[in-house]
């Protein structure tokens, strides 16, 4: 599976963006996917999950603030980030998995290189 993600950027906060996961050469759809972010000198965190079935979860510590969503015709995964914070300035990463998966990284076997936000 080939991940690429977008959207990242320079907001002030308060701000939105939106990063897209594009999948190839597979239907993203059948995929269980995460988001995760990794910030300078710390590790890498999970914060959002979609499963095959629609049903999304989240990491309490973005809980109302991020959405995770799927286009299908677009073979996409979007995460949806409102209110942003400094503290959410980091790496923003997408990775597909099995059929079930968790936060944990080690969990999910294809990973995009990863899109940058930056919140001021």
């Amino acid at each position: 599976v080939q991940l690429v993600e977008s959207g990242g950027g320079s907001v002030q906060a308060g701000g939105s963006l939106r990063l897209t996961c594009v999948a190839s050469g597979v239907t993203f759809s059948d995929y269980c996917v995460g988001w995760f972010r990794q910030a300078p000198g710390k590790e890498r965190e999970g914060v959002a999950i979609v499963y095959t079935s629609g049903s999304t979860f989240y990491a309490d510590s973005v809980k109302g603030r991020f959405t995770i969503s799927r286009h299908k015709a677009k073979n996409a995964v979007y995460l949806e980030i409102k209110s942003l914070k400094p503290e959410d300035t980091a790496m923003y990463y997408c990775a597909a998995g099995g059929s079930w998966v968790t936060l944990d990284s080690k969990e999910y076997k294809s990973w995009g290189r990863g899109t940058q936000v930056t919140v001021s």
